[in-house]
């Protein structure tokens, strides 16, 4: 590793390539990320023997791929019955120091949430459970600040008939065409005020209470990043309405580093909470037929 190189290591690591007066640092990082991360559907999936219990070289593979990408994909022979396959999802994810899981409504065995369409009145209404697409976002973007989801794992145990692509871009990616364009852009999107998710009434009378914060977010030298492209039920402020507005742009129009999957049974994504979103999907005639597992926590990926 060339002396640069060792500098912008040290940098990352501390987070000073974020700030926007070093642009030196931040032109050699960008440089390096852009060298590393995955082009258009060029990420391979890691075959993993057991998903419970993944081996150091397997566990190595997934690491890389988290800090080039800020996600891995992986696949492994399907476990037998429902509750093996929460049990191997919390033992693969516990590999990876990711032991902080929230407390889900939904959550069943191990914490683990099955995204199906649903019915349910606690569900019902709720865009994960039925058969549309889903915008960009990051998980838990209505979250308040303490309970942040900054990583997940989502587990396919049953693909649609048709339908149900999901696209994934590294938050640090859109960072990087954000500053690219317009550096106070940035700015405007870490403010404390950036980005308000108003109440929300359950249908069982309780109060989500507003969810007031910033898009991107520095945490020990980390970029974490809570948004949604939704035009309903939120609220920008002045200052960060043209950032978010060309934010979805950028997004819309990614190619170069955006990653399409379609799951299939015992195929899944291990991320740092990125961007993604989902097209609408077919179930077929069994409405249950579509199945994803999964569990969101409020740390991130242990050396990812």
């Amino acid at each position: 590793m060339n002396d640069k190189f060792k500098t912008v290591a040290v940098a990352s690591f501390l987070g000073q390539h974020w700030a926007l007066n070093e642009t030196e640092l931040y032109n050699i990082w960008r440089s390096r990320k852009m060298a590393l991360a995955a082009r258009q559907n060029s990420l391979n999936f890691i075959n993993l023997a057991d998903l419970a219990n993944p081996t150091v070289k397997e566990r190595d593979f997934i690491l890389t791929q988290c800090n080039n990408n800020g996600f891995a994909l992986y696949c492994c022979d399907q476990p037998e019955t429902d509750v093996k396959i929460a049990e191997s999802l919390r033992r693969f994810t516990d590999s990876f120091g990711l032991n902080v899981a929230e407390s889900h409504r939904s959550a069943g065995n191990h914490g683990v949430v099955a995204l199906k369409v649903s019915k349910n009145q606690n569900q019902r209404g709720y865009i994960p459970y039925s058969r549309k697409a889903m915008n960009w976002h990051t998980d838990g973007y209505y979250n308040a600040p303490e309970h942040t989801i900054r990583s997940f794992v989502l587990h396919c145990a049953q693909p649609a008939g048709a339908g149900g692509q999901n696209q994934i871009i590294d938050p640090e990616i859109a960072y990087l065409r954000l500053r690219d364009q317009n550096p106070d852009f940035i700015n405007a999107l870490m403010a404390p005020d950036a980005m308000t998710i108003p109440a929300n009434t359950e249908e069982n009378g309780s109060v989500r209470p507003a969810s007031i914060g910033p898009v991107f977010k520095i945490e020990n030298g980390a970029l974490s990043m809570r948004y949604t492209a939704r035009t309903r039920s939120i609220e920008w402020s002045i200052a960060a309405a043209p950032a978010a507005k060309a934010l979805q742009n950028i997004l819309e129009i990614e190619t170069e580093f955006l990653v399409q999957i379609t799951l299939q049974a015992g195929q899944g994504v291990l991320s740092n909470n990125c961007l993604h979103n989902r097209t609408s999907f077919d179930p077929g005639s069994d409405p249950s037929k579509r199945l994803m597992y999964r569990i969101r926590f409020n740390n991130r990926i242990e050396g990812g």
